[in-house]
This record gives C-alpha cells, sequence and structure tokens, in this order.
C-alpha cells in the first residue's frame, strides 16, 4: 500500500505590525525635503517607517522585498505626484501607483493578516490623480503641494486618526520638532564622517532620525502596554 507523502510545513503567515508604515514615494533628489519630513513625522509620532531603501540584498528580487514589506505593514503612505518623464528616457516612472496597487490588492484580498491595512494617498494638487489614475477616483487623496510643512500635518493628522497610537503631539510640534532636526542634521552628518547630509543612505538617515528623537524623549504613546498585533 503506497504510503501518503509527507506533507511539506507551511510557511508562517507574515506578521502585519500595527505600527510598521510602508513609504511608497519618490526617491529622486527634489523630493528629499518632503521624504526626510515624513519619514520623521511618522518616526516622532512613534511609528516605524519602512522602505524598499532599508535593505541591499542582490540575492533578493525587488519585487520580492517590495511584497515582503507591504505584507508587514498594517499602514502605508503612497506619493503618486511623481508623473514627469524621466530625463534620460522620456518616459514617466511608475513604480509609486504600482506599488499603491500592491497594497490595495493585499487590503482587499480577504486574507486575515491584511484586511486591517489602511493607507494615506498624496499628491501635490488636489484632484490632479483624476487625470492619471482615475480607477482611485473616490478615495480621499490629500494635496501637499511640495510644502514638507503641509505634508507633515497631512501625515501626522493620518496617524492620529488610526488610533493606534494615544498622546500623539499636535502638527505644530512635530513641525517645530522637524526643524530642530533639520537644521542639525548637516552637523551630525559631518561630525560622523560623511560629506553632508545628501550622502546619507535611507539607514544612515534613520539612525540620525532615532537617535534625535531619543534624545528629546517626545515621541507618541502605544495605546496599550504591549504593541497590538494584527489578526
Amino acid at each position: 500500500m503506497p504510503q501518503p507523502k509527507p506533507q511539506k510545513p507551511r510557511a508562517p503567515a507574515p506578521v502585519l505590525h500595527d505600527l510598521n508604515v510602508f513609504v511608497n514615494c519618490p526617491f529622486d533628489d527634489a523630493y528629499r525635503p518632503l521624504f526626510r519630513a515624513i519619514v520623521f513625522t511618522v518616526s516622532f509620532c512613534g511609528f516605524r517607517p519602512r522602505s524598499a531603501l532599508e535593505k541591499s540584498n542582490s540575492a533578493e528580487p525587488r519585487i520580492t522585498k517590495i511584497l515582503r514589506i507591504i505584507k508587514e505593514c498594517r499602514l502605508g503612505i503612497h506619493d503618486i505626484s511623481r508623473t514627469e518623464p524621466d530625463p534620460g528616457s522620456n518616459l514617466p516612472r511608475f513604480n509609486m501607483p504600482f506599488e499603491l496597487g500592491i497594497f490595495l490588492g493585499m487590503m482587499h484580498s480577504g486574507a486575515e493578516t491584511q484586511i486591517q491595512k489602511e493607507c494615506l494617498i498624496l499628491d501635490r494638487e488636489t484632484y490632479r490623480y483624476q487625470k492619471f489614475l482615475s480607477d482611485i477616483s473616490g478615495q480621499d487623496i490629500q494635496a501637499h503641494d511640495n510644502n514638507p510643512v503641509i505634508v507633515i500635518r497631512k501625515v501626522r493628522d493620518w496617524l492620529n486618526d488610526t488610533g493606534l497610537r494615544r498622546g500623539i503631539p499636535g502638527p505644530d510640534h512635530v513641525n517645530s520638532n522637524y526643524e530642530f532636526f533639520a537644521n542639525e542634521l548637516p552637523t551630525m552628518a559631518l561630525d560622523a564622517g560623511f560629506a553632508g547630509v545628501d550622502s546619507l543612505n535611507y539607514n544612515d538617515l534613520m539612525r540620525f532620525i532615532f537617535d534625535w528623537i531619543g534624545s528629546q524623549q517626545r515621541v507618541a504613546k502605544p495605546r496599550s502596554s504591549e504593541t497590538r498585533s494584527g489578526a
């Protein structure tokens, strides 16, 4: 009598961390002021920014890394404002709308570990997205006008509305602390042996942000004594 084939152990479902925030935005030089403002705000409000830039592993395809990170994040910030043609190819880059689509697909997949996802979608002008991504019409798209002060307020207010942290500081407090941090960052980078702020990679930047926030001791508190995990 043939013996049944042994079953391969199933890989555990990815843990959906309530405080992980997938940051899907442009990485070009012109966007850097907004990018720094976003990841600082996420960190200052007591959440953890996650990005495709956080790990370089040539053995892992980029799309595999993005899928893994998105699966591990309950929250996502998606800036779809970069629609200009690339100077080299004369074609626009579609990475941001593509990754937004992945995030929304997981959110609506019915998987127990993903249905609690929430996201903030940003563009630089109100209703501009309807001209190039009309499939998301009807969703609450927030405009930032390429202004770090505005993007800080939009991100802070959205994080506060999730209810996953209590005691999140007001937007003016977050912005004033970001200005202090941004003013001190060039000296911090030079003292650490970097040529300047623009030479910092993602992990270097996040280390400076976490160290600076830790020295200020002004982050928001969790809703409970233990960080909740998604169902």
